[in-house]
């Protein structure tokens, strides 16, 4: 039982790493649309922060362009100030309805930088993933040493938490080469 606890641990800290890689990912802009750009803005909304995705639609109406559509129009103000004072680099176009975000193209030489970024975030992930494999096999070895698992169930375990560890970091390269594709392309 003790063994399955070591394994559970290790995949529940190999896929919240690929998940915080996402989210990462989901916040780097790459010359081209994408609503998770918003995900964390957050809008002072009658007093209180309250994230800009459930105070409006965010939709993409042309590929380089995002369109922010409160749902009460009286937070538009607030809304436009929020994206200003935001980390994006983006000038929002208000028309008095919604709020229209152009996304200008990347040069190559900010391409470049933003594919670097990738790549260090995942080499966080892969990082985190080392770290849940390394704390994982240690506590397998205690079980073994204190005589909850027997040493050929010791070896089939590590086994396993290496399989784990290929796969999470198979995840990780696939989330970054997916990204790296997108900024490449945008």
């Amino acid at each position: 039982m003790a063994q399955n606890s070591a394994l559970a641990t290790a995949k529940d800290g190999m896929e919240k790493a690929q998940e915080a890689l996402e989210r990462q990912l989901g916040g780097i802009r790459a010359g081209r649309a994408n609503a998770s750009l918003l995900n964390r803005i957050t809008v002072e909304y009658y007093g209180a922060p309250t994230p800009l995705n459930q105070m409006a639609a965010i939709s993409i109406p042309e590929p380089r362009v995002l369109q922010v559509t409160p749902y009460d129009k009286t937070s538009l103000e607030n809304i436009e100030k929020a994206l200003l004072a935001s980390d994006l680099g983006l000038t929002p176009a208000n028309d008095g309805n919604v709020i229209r975000l152009v996304i200008p193209q990347l040069t190559g030489e900010r391409r470049k930088e933003i594919a670097k970024e990738v790549g260090k975030e995942a080499e966080n992930a892969r990082i985190s993933i080392r770290s849940a494999r390394r704390d994982a096999m240690e506590d397998l070895k205690k079980q073994e040493k204190n005589g909850d698992i027997t040493e050929d169930e010791l070896h089939r375990l590590e086994k396993d938490v290496q399989k784990l560890t290929d796969d999470a970091v198979e995840g990780v390269n696939d989330i970054a080469a997916a990204k790296e594709k997108e900024i490449t392309e945008g």
